[in-house]
């Protein structure tokens, strides 16, 4: 039931949201909504630097059983960037922790909460940020 009620709430709010830019709304869009739906993983932005991987697990467990939760960091100076992900077993807990933890303070800053999204890969062996040959 708590799964269809938040099916509904994502689909009008997409629908809303591309009918006010567009007039119209895409299917490819509404297809995401019901992509991320099932989705255990789910991306916090807005983290402070001294949150680590065990209290953002903490944080997150009041809302069920959580795999793990990783805090993203710098890979020179090891210092936290700011984000990270907490994936769920179940994509029902993930979607209450969602709701309930968008915008709440999380050690002294307002976190952002939404469904982690599949990054496309970059190409291997393409560096195109060089400078240019010595012409």
């Amino acid at each position: 039931m708590a799964f269809s009620s938040r099916l509904g709430s994502i689909m009008r709010q997409t629908i809303s949201q591309n009918s006010a830019s567009s007039g119209q709304v895409p299917i490819a869009s509404m297809l995401n909504a019901i992509r991320f739906m099932s989705s255990n993983k789910l991306f916090i932005g807005g983290l402070s630097y001294g949150t680590d991987d065990q209290s953002l697990k903490d944080a997150f467990s009041q809302f069920g059983d959580v795999v793990d939760a990783r805090v993203i960091t710098d890979r020179e100076t090891g210092r936290s960037r700011g984000f990270g992900f907490v994936n769920f077993v179940e994509g029902e807990s993930a979607s209450s922790a969602l709701s309930a933890m968008d915008g709440q303070e999380l050690n002294g800053r307002n976190i952002r909460v939404s469904y982690a999204t599949e990054r496309a890969a970059a190409p291997r062996g393409s560096y195109n940020g060089g400078g240019g040959g010595g012409y």
